[in-house]
């Protein structure tokens, strides 16, 4: 039994097929680049021709520092293929992997990435500390690390052909509470905020799939690490108000990991604080699924708050369980493309 286990979580964080999901690498294997070998390396990419095998590829440049000199996690880099832009969306998205590992590249982020570059979006997928409840460093400084990779985007935005202005965050599981703890709490006094920081790490859209909300529930206990009378801080539920960005909230009927009520329970709060949000439910859907989940359809619940006048109610359903289409809306609403 344990064998099995550890063989299903060694597929579950295997190294995904390059080919299938369309990624082509601009640095070899084993060659090591930066962020200034970009230019270079996309201008040999200009006139290549991609086969049947690779039609409209997404290209990815690996492991780039973000974070000091001593760390050792990195983030992937997905750009669009085509044309240069000076303005594009972008899109940090954070892994999984029950805050003790996971990893940037692995399948479920990586595909993310990849339809979403494949869309139009300059996407990074990025790594931070890991580790177990009791292990020293970890909180709030995973949370930092999320911010850091937001900075980094903001701060190289003219390297990247970015819009500073148009970034959102996105994460799976645990990935889904850094996103949003990265969304809904503030950049400089919040839980792993810098109040030093020159470059901001707000955000302008929040997309969660399935992601932890409230520790106490479904046997999650306290937020790990965290002294008793800090714990309320930590929990996205008691970060929503009225500045908060949009919120784009995804979960499956099926997951067995998280439970479909923490959703439910954060879409409760941001509609208290009249924050703009959407939650969609996929039936028979698991824990750990991408943007082309297995099940039977999916019904959305948007909420919309404008300035002045009240709020919005739109029900909505599909008998397909894709999210392509309403997550590349969600974007368009908030960050544009």
């Amino acid at each position: 039994m344990r064998f099995l286990l550890l063989l299903a979580a060694s597929s579950l964080f295997a190294a995904p097929d390059l080919t299938k999901l369309r990624i082509y690498d601009l640095a070899a294997a084993g060659q090591s680049a930066t962020l200034a070998d970009l230019p270079r390396l996309r201008e040999a990419q200009k006139d290549k021709v991609f086969t049947a095998e690779m039609p409209n590829p997404v290209f990815r440049l690996s492991d780039l520092a973000f974070l000091g000199a001593e760390r050792k996690e990195k983030l992937d880099l997905y750009l669009p293929n085509g044309a240069a832009r000076s303005d594009r969306p972008a899109v940090v998205f954070i892994h999984g992997g029950g805050f003790t590992g996971g990893d940037k590249a692995e399948y479920r982020s990586a595909s993310v990435s990849a339809d979403l570059a494949r869309a139009g979006y300059v996407v990074v997928s990025c790594n931070y500390v890991l580790g177990t409840k009791t292990a020293p460093g970890v909180w709030p400084q995973n949370i930092a690390d999320s911010r850091a990779a937001v900075r980094w985007v903001r701060g190289h935005a003219k390297e990247l052909g970015v819009n500073p202005e148009r970034i959102a965050v996105a994460g799976g599981s645990a990935g889904g509470y850094l996103a949003l703890m990265v969304g809904l709490s503030d950049d400089k006094t919040g839980p792993g905020g810098d109040p030093q920081a020159s470059v901001s790490a707000k955000v302008a859209a929040v997309i969660d799939l399935y992601g932890v909300v409230n520790f106490s529930k479904h046997g999650k206990g306290d937020v790990p690490g965290v002294p008793a009378a800090e714990q309320a801080a930590y929990l996205p539920e008691n970060q929503c108000d009225r500045a908060d960005p949009p919120v784009l909230i995804l979960h499956g009927t099926a997951d067995t990991t998280v439970d479909i009520q923490q959703s439910k329970d954060l879409a409760v709060a941001l509609a208290k604080a009249k924050v703009d949000h959407e939650l969609i439910i996929v039936t028979g859907a698991p824990h750990t699924f991408d943007l082309h989940p297995k099940g039977a359809g999916w019904t959305r619940t948007a909420s919309r708050w404008p300035a002045d006048g009240p709020g919005t109610l739109h029900e909505s359903k599909s008998d397909q369980a894709d999210l392509m289409a309403p997550v590349l809306d969600f974007l368009a609403r908030t960050i544009g493309k």
